[in-house]
């Protein structure tokens, strides 16, 4: 014999699994967001320190601007000179969900042979 309870309770596990799988899914595109995010940050101080090591060898900023670009995907540089050092900055808005954020890396490197 069942319970005059459990008609009323049929169907309520099923409910809150679909009010919840929208908050999970949004969870895990803001987690995979954010390591995609990380792994363009890091990309993007390799190319700073890349160019940055190309200029200290005497290279132009045209051949640093393309090292970067090959290596970062595509980031607006900035370069000076702080004696004996020059320096690059890069930066670049994120991709995906987290579009919002803006991405900067610099780095610096001893310029001439010095």
């Amino acid at each position: 014999m069942r319970s005059p309870w459990a008609d009323r309770d049929r169907g309520r596990v099923t409910a809150e699994f679909a009010v919840a799988l929208p908050a999970v899914a949004l969870v895990l595109a803001v987690c995979l967001a954010s390591v995609v995010l990380v792994a363009q940050q890091v990309r993007l101080t390799d190319a700073a320190a890349d160019a940055a090591r190309a200029l200290g060898r005497g290279e132009s900023a045209a051949e640093a601007g393309a090292i970067a670009d090959r290596v970062s995907g595509g980031a607006s540089i900035a370069t000076w000179s702080e004696d004996p050092f020059v320096c690059v900055a890069l930066s670049a808005p994120g991709h995906g969900l987290l579009a919002a954020i803006e991405l900067r890396a610099e780095s610096c490197a001893v310029g001439e042979g010095r």
